[in-house]
């Protein structure tokens, strides 16, 4: 990788390179959990109107991604990914600023999202940018392997 400076947008899921880091989201996810606790937004469901999907790149790369899925006022983060070469440049804080403005763009004032505890990395990335544990919500109840946080936006 380059010191080059990511570019993030809103990106179709057939972007080039957004399939490929689909499947690195899901090989990484599925290393670390069984497939029942592994709750990925599938690729077909970006195609709705309520959710969108950021892409990081660097030198035209695909290296991140995140998404965000709307819903009346509150929100949903998924799909949260930073390539492994990719790691340590900010990338993911940068997705996560950016689907925040998003969601309260569209009025919402509480973002959730669901980790797990081997994503120590993340979790204290969420910590750091103001998000707090909560107990697990929707398809999360009583999943030993997820933890849930929130962030209220205003």
């Amino acid at each position: 990788m380059t010191a080059s400076t990511p570019v993030i947008a809103p990106e179709p899921v057939d972007a080039p390179g957004v399939a490929e880091l689909f499947q690195q989201a899901d090989e990484y996810g599925l290393s670390l959990y069984p497939p029942e606790s592994y709750h990925a937004l599938d690729p077909a469901a970006f195609a709705a109107p309520n959710v969108t999907l950021l892409v990081a790149r660097l030198d035209g790369d695909a290296v991140g991604m995140g998404a965000v899925v709307v819903d009346g006022t509150s929100a949903e983060l998924k799909r949260m990914f930073v390539t492994v070469a990719a790691r340590g440049r900010g990338i993911a804080s940068s997705v996560l600023r950016d689907l925040e403005t998003i969601a309260a763009d569209g009025g919402t004032t509480v973002v959730r999202l669901e980790t797990g505890p081997p994503q120590v990395e993340a979790i204290a990335l969420y910590e750091r940018r103001g998000y707090v544990r909560i107990p697990n919500f929707g398809p999360y109840v009583g999943d030993p392997a997820s933890v849930c946080f929130e962030k209220r936006l205003a």
